[in-house]
């Protein structure tokens, strides 16, 4: 998985040298065999200095097994970083591991690989999706139980409190909203707080699709304003299930060819739901949602290594 991940991200890799101005060095595979380019004097004695202090084992840990710790937590550890990260380390598969503290740091700056990562995925599924059939729909991802949403500290709005209307509950925390195609594989994904629409949501997708892609979706995205714009601007059909009163009814094999489909998107957000852990523990609420966006990252990847 470390090879495949270098392998898409081009052989770079960003290396923590410690710059005294801040940031990362980005250092090239080639850079990295045939030695750095040119050094000013204070470049080459920081660094010297900082590789013979103590702690250097930390800096020669690569951002992409960072990556791997933290896609294989999503997979096999219900997003728990520290168990991963423990078993890495211990059976010697990233020996130079970072401290649980230093991890949580790192993870945070290269937020950018992993959608630079999921991008590449949902480009590799457009391309095998040669049908060009789509799928919308949203999952709760509540942030704490009903009863504790006093005591919550990472959301504390009205907005974030939402309803789930197949269970007829209602749940506080963010909504995940996803585009996967015909077979399941995630496309484009997006979270919002959970009292934010699905119909509010289409205005939100990218709609990076080919020419005569065909959405399916359900009742609750009737939005004939942008179902109109899409198919004039980028001839896309966005078609949802109607509703009794609709005034653009469909025929009957248009309606059993949209549950068909749906049933899809379902599986997909229900496998997701099986990966994630009964409360997933962050501090933040930037950490809650990269852990969010982790699950659905690593079931795309999980998805590209099974094919």
């Amino acid at each position: 998985m470390v090879a495949m991940i270098r392998h898409e991200l081009g052989g770079g890799e960003a290396v923590d040298v410690g710059n005294p101005l801040g940031g990362v060095w980005y250092v090239s595979s080639r850079s990295v065999h045939n030695g750095l380019p040119e050094e000013k004097g204070w470049e080459r004695q920081y660094k010297s200095d900082r590789l013979a202090c103590p702690d250097r084992i930390q800096n020669r840990c690569y951002s992409v097994e960072i990556m791997t710790t933290a896609l294989i937590a999503a997979l096999f550890f219900r997003g728990n970083h520290e168990s991963a990260r423990a078993m890495l380390k211990q059976y010697g598969y990233i020996p130079h591991m970072l401290s649980k503290s230093r991890f949580s740091r790192r993870l945070h700056r290269i937020k950018e690989l992993f959608i630079i990562l999921f991008n590449l995925l949902g480009n590799t599924w457009k391309s095998l999706n040669t049908n060009a059939v789509y799928v919308i729909d949203s999952f709760p991802v509540a942030v704490c139980d009903n009863i504790r949403i006093r005591r919550s500290k990472i959301y504390s709005t009205e907005d974030f409190r939402g309803y789930q209307a197949s269970k007829k509950r209602y749940f506080y925390g963010l909504k995940l909203h996803l585009m996967v195609t015909q077979d399941g594989q995630p496309v484009e994904c997006f979270l919002t707080p959970g009292g934010c629409g699905d119909v509010d949501a289409l205005k939100y997708y990218a709609y990076e699709l080919p020419d005569g892609a065909i959405i399916y979706a359900d009742k609750a995205y009737n939005d004939y304003e942008i179902e109109d714009l899409l198919h004039t601007v980028d001839h896309i059909h966005l078609l949802p299930m109607r509703k009794k009163n609709s005034k653009r009814s469909l025929s009957p094999s248009v309606t059993f060819v949209q549950h068909y489909h749906r049933k899809r998107v379902e599986t997909v957000g229900s496998l997701i739901e099986q990966q994630l852990p009964k409360s997933i523990h962050a501090v933040t609420s930037q950490g809650f949602e990269l852990k969010v966006a982790l699950f659905v990252i690593a079931s795309s990847l999980n998805s590209y290594v099974n094919l």
